[in-house]
């Protein structure tokens, strides 16, 4: 087995107004286990990564620290204060992480179905792809997109040209580290890391991921994550 190439940035800084609850959509319980537990224990189980670097809400990490650490195993786990955006907050991320690792995967702490394979696969093609600066996980668009303002419709998307996108999204750490720069410069934000990276002219390509890599956003969401467990054997 290879050596981990791989510093893995779980963004965990959300508040989840949308999610509710007290404890948030992190650290909801999925299976007997919190959301964030779950993606901290797929991503250790990697053969690719060898750190994780986990970015939460500062007056919560202690919290998130003692829920995750015993699903490391022996992968290294670096707690990181968050900033006001996500955006900020994985900049700290990626000031955390040491020049020696050649890719940074960023992931949602909201997304708790991701696998070791499925993270070990991106991190693979990747690698075999010299002219790529990323590879972003989605998959295609099945529904009829529209353009709206407010509630009314003012146009439709080729759904054809469209891609549905998750995370992770695996990056040659130095295109990451200078499109974040960059975008500290500009004064630009964006939604995700992709963005960033296009914005900064870099190479991307998708990856196709399974349609139940969800993001945890509702409460209703914990019954389809539930549900995908136990399909898999391991609710």
């Amino acid at each position: 087995m290879s050596a981990p190439t791989v510093a893995a940035l779980i963004a965990a800084g959300g508040t989840g107004e949308r999610f509710g609850g007290d404890r948030g959509k992190q650290m909801a319980l999925v299976a007997g286990r919190p959301v964030l537990a779950h993606v901290v224990s797929a991503f250790a189980k990697a053969d690719s990564v060898g750190i994780i670097v986990l970015v939460g809400h500062p007056e919560r990490l202690a919290e998130y620290e003692s829920a995750v650490a015993r699903f490391c195993g022996s992968t290294p786990l670096v707690m990181v204060p968050g900033g006001e955006t996500r955006q900020e907050s994985v900049a700290a991320g990626i000031a955390a992480i040491a020049q020696s690792w050649p890719f940074i995967a960023v992931h949602d702490g909201a997304r708790p179905l991701v696998t070791p394979e499925l993270i070990d696969h991106v991190v693979e093609a990747l690698a075999e792809d010299s002219e790529l600066d990323g590879l972003i996980v989605g998959h295609p668009a099945y529904d009829t997109l529209k353009q709206v303002d407010g509630d009314r419709i003012t146009g439709s998307l080729d759904r054809d040209r469209c891609w549905m996108v998750q995370t992770p999204q695996i990056f040659r750490a130095p295109a990451l580290r200078s499109a974040h720069a960059g975008a500290i410069s500009a004064g630009s934000s964006a939604t995700d890391d992709a963005t960033l990276i296009e914005a900064a002219g870099g190479t991307l390509r998708v990856f196709l991921g399974p349609r139940d890599n969800i993001k945890i956003t509702v409460a209703e969401d914990l019954m389809i994550a539930e549900a995908v467990l136990r399909h898999r054997g391991n609710g």
